[in-house]
């Protein structure tokens, strides 16, 4: 039986607290520094590997940390959430965005039908649609093809399906599957749509409009801005646009579009990216066959999670040990440091991802927790990091955990020798520098070339950015996120947070406001 208790109720947890502190810097330092970077790492998918010899724990924290997820029941509650169990308690909804890439457990019904059936027919659909897309089939009113993709959609609908496209756009072009360049509209501010629509041929664009109510009011403010700028080019706009939307939605069967694929309400945005909600745009771009890769490193890292060995299951070890930091070391944010222009975006995502899902101060049932849960996530590309915010995270008087992401090998294999290395050697020699550098600091008599060390970092490595690392890394800290929700008794399923400014801003937009939402109304003459 699954029990599901506040973190601070556990006696695993109070042993934690009282477990002698790691000495960074000494273990990092010393002799046996080198032994630890190999022994601390664990397999992922893909050939990737989770590599934590510079956090802050041993063996005997790893122990309580081990004991820790047995007595919170991780395992068995991931189990319960992949065979369909009511786990999005707010909303009394499945949860079932890893039955988007594969079956892990038993056959989940709901609404009557098969759910993984349901998305395999939706990504089958979705590559017959792109299919004909790219042969010529589907084409503008001159019988001209789509040579551009527009995403419109905001939060979840943008944030996961521009990371990805983002991270595969130069390895497409490389391996000549760039069907389609893409593009994204989210914000509502009107410059975002006018800037996309300046920048592409809009007789030969189509448009995916991201709404799983239909209702969304940013997403159909823009939707409104795409029709009129396609209608001022003489066009019919039912024949560029397609929705991703819900069955039951307006937009599921309107003559608006060419076709719609669905979702439902068991996927949230932030975890749609394997949902129709980034097959449509990631197939029209990429050809479906690349999508299905990207499911497939989703899936075979879906599988790491199921282990109930923390030891060997790097999504768990990853949530546990940033616990550890969040809740016993009182580390209040954590950096996400890819050391690959590819990922530029995917800090972004998971600033959504972990913000939005564990960014509560309430358990599952309501009730007030005595403990932090979520941390602040930030994040760029190294290394034009190092050359903006890691003086603070050097010298600063905050420590701030480090998740780096590094690869051996560039996407387009294009590089020159400067001064005896090349440039993704350079890179590489950048991240390895840092982990060090946090670690084991300086010692210096000028105190403003003093640095304390002692700053704790992990870091995943894979051998290239490519479809199916991409989606292992997806799965990684999904799976991540999911784990320390449970640890912290909190519902990382529905978002409740964002409701409110809606609500308001429904109000000033209808005129009715009164105090200070009328003044700060008056104030932007709205």
């Amino acid at each position: 039986m699954v029990n599901w208790n506040n973190l601070d109720t556990l006696a695993s947890y109070q042993e934690l607290l009282k477990a002698e502190r790691v000495d960074l810097k000494a273990v990092m330092s010393g002799e046996n520094g080198a032994e630890r970077v190999k022994r601390y790492s664990v397999p992922m998918a893909e050939g990737m590997v989770y590599n934590y010899a510079a956090k802050a724990v041993d063996d005997a924290v790893l122990e309580k940390l081990g004991k820790l997820a047995e007595e919170a029941q991780l395992a068995e509650k991931f189990e319960e959430l992949y065979n369909g169990a009511v786990i999005n308690t707010g909303e009394k909804r499945l949860v079932l965005h890893h039955l988007t890439r594969g079956q892990l457990g038993k056959t989940v019904e709901a609404d009557g039908v098969d759910k993984r059936a349901f998305y395999v027919a939706q990504q089958q659909k979705i590559a017959e649609f792109a299919g004909k897309v790219h042969a010529g089939k589907i084409t503008n009113a001159a019988g001209e093809r789509f040579t551009t993709v527009v995403q419109i959609g905001i939060g979840g609908s943008d944030l996961g399906p521009r990371a990805i496209y983002l991270a595969l756009e130069n390895w497409a072009r490389k391996h000549d599957t760039l069907k389609m360049e893409a593009k994204f509209i989210s914000n509502v501010d009107p410059d975002d749509a006018a800037a996309v629509l300046n920048s592409i041929d809009v007789a030969h664009s189509i448009f995916v409009l991201v709404s799983k109510s239909g209702t969304t009011l940013e997403t159909l403010t823009n939707e409104s801005f795409v029709k009129d700028a396609l209608k001022n080019a003489g066009l019919d706009a039912s024949r560029h646009m397609v929705a991703v939307t819900s069955e039951t939605s307006p937009l599921a069967k309107s003559a608006d579009y060419l076709e719609a694929f669905f979702m439902d309400d068991y996927i949230g945005g932030r975890y749609s990216s394997s949902s129709a909600v980034g097959g449509a745009v990631l197939s029209l771009a990429f050809g479906p066959e690349v999508f299905a890769q990207f499911l497939e490193g989703a899936a075979e890292e879906d599988k790491l999670a199921m282990n109930k060995d923390m030891l060997q299951n790097p999504a768990m070890l990853d949530a546990l040990i940033g616990v550890y930091e969040r809740n016993v070391l009182d580390y209040p944010s954590t950096a996400v440091l890819p050391y690959s222009q590819a990922l530029s975006r995917f800090p972004a995502h998971l600033q959504q991802l972990d913000m939005e899902s564990n960014g509560k101060s309430v358990n599952r049932f309501g009730e007030r927790v005595g403990y932090q849960t979520g941390p602040v996530i930030f994040g760029e590309p190294g290394t034009n990091g190092q050359h903006s915010f890691y003086q603070l995270l050097h010298q600063g008087t905050a420590i701030v955990p480090l998740q780096f992401i590094g690869y051996r090998n560039s996407q387009l294999d294009t590089d020159v020798v400067i001064q005896g290395s090349t440039s993704q050697q350079k890179l590489c020699a950048n991240v390895a520098a840092q982990i060090v550098a946090f670690a084991c600091g300086k010692e210096d008599e000028n105190r403003n070339k003093y640095f304390e060390g002692g700053r704790p970092s992990s870091i995943i490595i894979g051998d290239q950015v490519n479809p199916k690392s991409v989606g292992a890394l997806l799965s990684h800290f999904e799976n991540k996120v999911m784990f320390q929700g449970f640890v912290w008794n909190v519902n990382s399923f529905d978002q409740e947070g964002v409701q409110l400014g809606k609500i308001l801003a429904k109000r000033v937009l209808a005129h009715e406001t009164d105090g200070a939402l009328k003044e700060y109304s008056d104030l932007l003459n709205i």
